[in-house]
């Protein structure tokens, strides 16, 4: 009788209160680089972006690679202290100038005890964003590209059906064409192919990355891959920003949001 009453008490709480809201908001920033566009610049653009992105609330931030331009003790520790004011979470992952073009156990291993892992996964209300090491993919170290390679598919594979997922990286697999050749700005073709049919096979929303410095937008086989606009320095003339995703129970979309235009939007000190 107890359990009973117990199973008619929850029924009507969850038609009371309705299903938990899985709407939420998060931004895609790329390329802080603190030292590419200018040391003091850019330190100033990624506070300004801290402070815009917690007026505008978002659930959390992924930052899609080149934390830094220069790999060392200053620009790492610099970067963890601006990164310090987010009032949400944020999900960093690691680009070419923060492990090396060529990574080795030692670059990674200095990423890893400065700024934490190089790949991981969080959920947050039903959605998986998976954090990868694109340098492991562009330039392959023996055993730690296989090790990251059966990670990634496994971390797939465990949300597959579940809800959106969300893949960032920092190299874009490609530029305009998934049959391109390789060149500095995307992947190489056997891995991308391999990266894209996973993608398809485990219907991930959207692949995140950055690296290019412009604006770089396309959609193939029902998967967004979404990258470009810094806030340190754009070379295709777009003002300094990031992205800002939406994701609902029926849709995902995303648009770009000037850092100077929030800046005087908010009022915020320049």
């Amino acid at each position: 009788m107890r359990r009973i009453i117990y199973v008619i008490a929850l029924y009507w709480l969850v038609a009371a209160c309705g299903e938990p809201k899985r709407d939420f908001t998060f931004v895609q920033l790329c390329d802080t680089q603190l030292g590419f566009g200018g040391y003091s610049q850019d330190s100033l653009s990624f506070r300004q972006a801290v402070n815009v992105i917690n007026n505008l609330a978002p659930d959390f931030v992924v930052i899609c690679g080149d934390l830094v331009d220069d790999r060392d003790a200053k620009s790492f520790e610099d970067f963890l202290l601006i990164a310090e004011g987010f009032e949400m979470p944020y999900f960093p992952a690691p680009g070419n100038h923060d492990v090396g073009n060529t990574p080795s156990d030692s670059t990674l291993e200095v990423y890893r005890r400065t700024i934490g892992p190089d790949y991981y996964y969080e959920d947050h209300k039903g959605c998986r964003v998976i954090v990868t090491n694109t340098q492991l993919w562009k330039a392959p170290l023996a055993g730690a590209s296989e090790k990251h390679q059966e990670w990634f598919e496994a971390t797939l594979a465990g949300h597959s059906g579940q809800g959106p997922v969300f893949v960032v990286g920092h190299y874009p697999l490609f530029l305009e064409n998934p049959e391109e050749e390789e060149a500095y700005f995307n992947l190489p073709l056997p891995i991308r192919a391999e990266l894209m049919g996973l993608f398809e096979k485990h219907q991930v929303s959207a692949y995140l990355a950055g690296h290019t410095h412009r604006r770089v937008i396309n959609h193939h086989n029902g998967v967004n891959y979404v990258g470009g606009e810094t806030i340190s320095k754009n070379f295709d003339q777009t003002p300094l920003g990031f992205r800002m995703w939406e994701v609902s129970e029926q849709s995902v979309t995303h648009q770009f949001l000037p850092l100077d235009s929030l800046i005087n939007s908010y009022q915020l000190e320049k």
